[in-house]
């Protein structure tokens, strides 16, 4: 089993920045690929941005793209994700999720522990 803890969340006016990173402990974080989701208000849980074991691969959204990036440091058990030229339909809870099986995926079903979220919230 694998414990994540996501921090960095917070409010940012629209074209602003932040970063948000989560904290693994328990099993080997280098076992895991690792995603990012979000979901606000009313909707469905949305796939934001995903990275292979290694971190030599990545995923993103179509509606992050370009903007968003995700990274990992397996020596310091994290993934974070630099978010950039936020927009106000960016404002969600974000969480982080580990995925043993390694596909990177973008279905929130194929991932096997979550984190807690942290709130995004983008004014305009």
């Amino acid at each position: 089993q694998v414990q994540l803890v996501e921090s960095g969340g917070g409010l940012v006016q629209a074209g602003g920045s932040l970063r948000l990173s989560c904290a693994a402990s328990g099993d080997t974080f280098s076992r895991y690929a690792m995603g990012w989701f979000r979901q606000a208000p009313g909707k469905e849980r949305e796939f934001v941005a995903a990275i292979s074991r290694s971190g030599g691969g990545t995923t993103y959204g179509d509606s992050v793209k370009g903007r968003f990036t995700i990274s990992r440091d397996n020596a310091k058990n994290t993934v974070a994700l630099q978010m950039n030229s936020l927009k106000p339909e960016d404002t969600a809870v974000y969480y982080c999720a580990a995925d043993y099986l390694g596909l990177k995926s973008v279905v929130s079903r194929d991932y096997d522990y979550w984190g807690q979220g942290t709130q995004v919230t983008v004014s305009s």
